[in-house]
């Protein structure tokens, strides 16, 4: 069965019998708390949590519905969890969706804070976006994956670097008869080209820091947080993520993300920016079957500037772009979901600390991105 047979039939479903029994019993559902219903419905949150209901000593307060809480807080686009709890209170729609009958049910701030801890500790939205790729996506061809990172900030105190202590310097010319030639560092990108995925993810920097890079116009903007790294399908669908230090460069995220990606889906074209352009991540690609299309870095080959300058002004004039130029056109689809991410999803209210929360809390709005892409598909 196709993707396009396969995400009707869900939605027909959704429509023509979820959403009227919704309506019946609740009243008319706002855009909202539609998309909210296509999004709990699509990820199917209670496949993955315990039912505490039989043990021993004071039940839990119900961890499905604080999940599903917390997908709505991405959805609604709160910034915090309690104006979260105020609106569950205050709308008896979005508060029986989510799983409570009475205003008295809805729990106090310390148990959304412990069960965002536990989701945190396994990892809930992470393996939930993780499962929905796999089943819509890990049995079809995907044409192009584009790679691209995002700044987030974050209300964290930046870690403090340690003193590097200064370089000896080198010896002048070739080295004396019976001496051994220094032997250079391998980079990071090199020694991941022999690594797991885990140890590669294991290896990145994850502590809060600075971080700073070249806006679209030009000019150098900083900020303090992470970078989240994201790997893209076509439909504008996110695939996989790493959250890493802000001032981990983009190219040394590039290997765990393919790895990450090649593990869900199947895809043929790897679509990379300027910051990706090294000649291991290329290599990378073709071992894993990929033909990657990178914008070239001239860096400070300035007879390579200019030629790729002229090159490019010669396709204008002849109005003849070649076919990784068409190719790399569909690169867009990376920036327009980091910002959906960030203006819609909760990308930009960060209220928690530490790598793995923060981790967490962009995956709800990931989580809930993929969902709704993937019906947009359909519609």
């Amino acid at each position: 069965m196709s993707l396009k047979e396969t995400l009707s039939k869900h939605y027909a479903r959704l429509q023509h019998n979820l959403f009227p029994e919704v309506e019946t019993a609740l009243g008319a559902l706002t855009e909202k708390q539609t998309k909210l219903i296509t999004v709990l419905e699509s990820v199917e949150i209670e496949r993955f949590l315990p039912h505490p209901h039989g043990y021993v000593g004071r039940p839990c307060a119900e961890r499905a519905a604080l999940a599903r809480a917390y997908v709505a807080k991405a959805v609604y686009d709160l910034p915090t969890t309690r104006l979260l709890i105020d609106v569950l209170k205050g709308d008896v729609r979005l508060r029986r969706i989510c799983g409570w009958e009475r205003r008295s049910d809805v729990p106090e701030e310390w148990t959304f804070s412990r069960a965002f801890a536990e989701f945190t500790a396994y990892q809930l939205p992470a393996r939930l976006h993780e499962a929905l790729v796999k089943t819509t996506l890990g049995d079809h061809l995907i044409g192009h994956i584009s790679r691209d990172s995002t700044a987030i900030e974050s209300r964290e105190k930046p870690i403090s670097k340690p003193k590097q202590l200064p370089k000896q310097p080198k010896k002048r010319g070739r080295p004396r008869k019976g001496e051994e030639a220094p032997v250079k560092d391998p980079t990071r990108i090199e020694r991941q080209k022999t690594m797991s995925l885990k140890e590669m993810v294991a290896e990145l920097p994850q502590p809060c820091d600075c971080g700073t890079k070249r806006n679209a116009k030009g000019y150098k903007e900083s900020w303090i947080g992470y970078k989240l790294h994201i790997d893209t399908a076509d439909g504008d669908i996110p695939v996989s993520a790493i959250l890493t230090s802000a001032s981990v460069h983009d190219g040394q995220v590039a290997l765990p993300l393919a790895a990450m990606t090649a593990m869900r889906v199947t895809n043929l074209y790897d679509l990379m920016d300027s910051a990706y352009d090294d000649e291991n991540i290329r290599e990378a690609s073709t071992a894993l079957g990929h033909i990657a299309i990178i914008d070239i870095n001239p860096r400070r080959d300035v007879d390579l500037a200019i030629l790729i300058k002229d090159e490019n002004k010669a396709k204008r004039v002849i109005n003849h772009p070649f076919a990784e130029d068409i190719r790399y056109r569909q690169r867009s689809s990376a920036e327009r979901i980091n910002s959906q991410l960030k203006d819609n999803l909760g990308g930009t209210h960060i209220r928690v600390r530490g790598n793995p929360k923060v981790f967490t809390h962009l995956m709800f709005g990931l989580l809930s991105l993929t969902a709704l892409q993937l019906m947009r598909l359909v519609t």
